[in-house]
């Protein structure tokens, strides 16, 4: 599927993507101990997957060769004990350009979309049970003979009538920018991305505002509202929304010093909690709800949806049509049988406690540790 995502598409991706290379890591194992410890076990995983499916691969050595993947003049850190490699196909996503340019060839397509709408909840029948539509704050009512739910992280606490709480959950993640001179950019705007598998690390080249962006990708933070976890960000708090948790921001600032040294000791522009739908798997929810045939889910992007952007919506329209096959609807029914977690992911999830959250103060460079 990826494979489909990344080759078998139009033209459009081309215009928010770059194809920068991302060098993977984790920490350096033998054979034997990267099949025990799940860090090693993801990282050698990936790039045994990568060169099973044809990706152009490098694997890195040695410390000297991980730091000859990036640009002459760069000052990386050792990279000592870490394992590996450069994937020479894979780079960067604008997602905000993204679904700019995705929205404008669904309306080409003859499709209206109504902006600022608020969902308060499911129209369903009375005797059924069935969903027949949509009903919304501002008391507009959307009839429809199938509803698609596909609204991210806010799924869970936007229908609280329905039990979705141990099939989805909101969970913010940690991401934080620093602004870099021109001339900063420019000696690191040709770096590959950087994915650390042991820590959940991952830093992009800056882009075309100078802004270096990076982000933990982990179990991350819940806010539970009424028992359901909730996304909080600068919509649902203007003043604050984009603060993260203190510990959080100096787990980037240490990470980045692992990475880009020199980077580390400038201080972040801003701040914002990613907020990914989970599931317990880590596999997407694309599926029709049980004992309703009005009504379809198509969510829980664990954090692993976007880079899917050109083929997921093929997915959806085939399980509404009817063509996926019996594992790829059982794979990712609403109601499937809870499996292992998921392993790319490490660390326990935490509740997100609102005193805890950075100031602009927080945002300054500390001492190097």
């Amino acid at each position: 599927m990826s494979e489909c995502a990344f080759y078998g598409h139009d033209h459009l991706i081309d215009k928010f993507t770059g194809r920068s290379g991302v060098v993977i890591l984790g920490p350096r194992a033998s054979p034997s101990e990267s099949s025990s410890n799940e860090d090693s076990y993801y990282a050698y995983g990936s790039y045994t997957n990568d060169v099973a499916s044809g990706a152009n691969v490098q694997l890195l050595e040695s410390t000297e060769a991980i730091r000859a993947a990036f640009p002459v003049g760069v000052h990386t850190a050792s990279f000592k004990d870490k394992f590996a490699y450069l994937n020479k196909d894979g780079g960067w996503a604008f997602a905000g350009k993204g679904l700019k340019l995705m929205l404008e060839r669904i309306v080409q397509l003859g499709a209206t979309v109504l902006p600022g709408k608020q969902v308060k909840g499911l129209i369903r029948d009375g005797s059924s049970g069935r969903t027949t539509g949509v009903d919304c704050y501002d008391g507009s009512k959307y009839e429809a003979d199938l509803v698609i739910v596909a609204t991210g992280s806010w799924t869970p606490s936007a229908f609280p009538d329905l039990p979705l709480n141990e099939t989805c959950l909101a969970t913010g993640q940690c991401v934080a920018m620093i602004q870099l001179t021109a001339e900063e950019a420019a000696r690191y705007q040709d770096c590959p991305v950087v994915l650390d598998y042991e820590s959940g690390f991952y830093v992009f080249p800056p882009n075309e505002d100078n802004i270096l962006k990076m982000a933990i990708h982990a179990r991350g933070y819940v806010n539970p509202i009424n028992g359901i976890s909730t996304p909080r960000t600068s919509s649902s708090d203007p003043q604050n929304g984009a603060a993260i948790p203190k510990d959080g921001l100096n787990e980037l600032r240490e990470q980045l010093r692992r990475v880009y040294p020199d980077l580390a000791e400038k201080p972040f522009s801003a701040t914002r909690l990613c907020w990914y739908n989970d599931s317990p798997d880590g596999d997407w929810v694309i599926s029709k709800y049980p004992g309703d045939e009005g009504l379809v889910f198509a969510t829980a992007g664990s954090g692993h949806a976007f880079k899917f952007l050109p083929v997921i919506g093929r997915i959806v329209a085939d399980l509404i049509q009817g063509k996926l096959t019996a594992p790829i609807v059982s794979k990712f029914a609403i109601n499937r049988p809870k499996t292992g977690p998921d392993r790319s992911r490490q660390g326990q999830t935490r509740k997100l406690e609102i005193d805890q959250l950075c100031s602009a103060v927080d945002l300054a460079p500390t001492c190097a540790s």
